[in-house]
């Protein structure tokens, strides 16, 4: 049942992704992905929010935690994740953990990005 949960919230939150993305660049405009950035930070900001009140001050029914955050949240962005935990690493003295967490992200990330445009473009 939980993932009918984690299933509806995703629907919600990918069409706030779509709806707040598309918002952003018409009235930001320019090369520059503003909709991708204030997608990503405010879904971090989101995510920490979340987290932290439905797991150290409130307690809701965990499917209810778990659509917002892994539905909802997972669907607008998936950098709210990588950012929690990386965050969350650090927090729990993990520094080093935190430390190769971000770098392996953005450096295999990027490697990848590349690595599927190269590919795309030999089929």
């Amino acid at each position: 049942m939980r993932v009918v949960w984690v299933g509806v919230g995703g629907f919600f939150g990918s069409a706030a992704r779509y709806w707040v993305g598309g918002l952003v660049n018409r009235v930001a405009g320019g090369a520059y992905p503003w909709g991708t950035l204030v997608i990503n930070v405010s879904g971090c900001f989101v995510l920490g929010l979340l987290m932290t009140a439905l797991t150290e001050r409130f307690l809701p029914h965990p499917n209810l935690r778990t659509a917002l955050t892994v539905g909802f949240i997972g669907a607008y962005t998936t950098f709210s994740t990588f950012a929690f935990e990386s965050v969350k690493l650090g927090q729990d003295g993990a520094f080093g953990l935190a430390v190769v967490n971000v770098v392996a992200s953005v450096v295999v990330g990027l490697g990848a990005a590349w690595l599927g445009i190269v590919v795309g473009r030999a089929a």
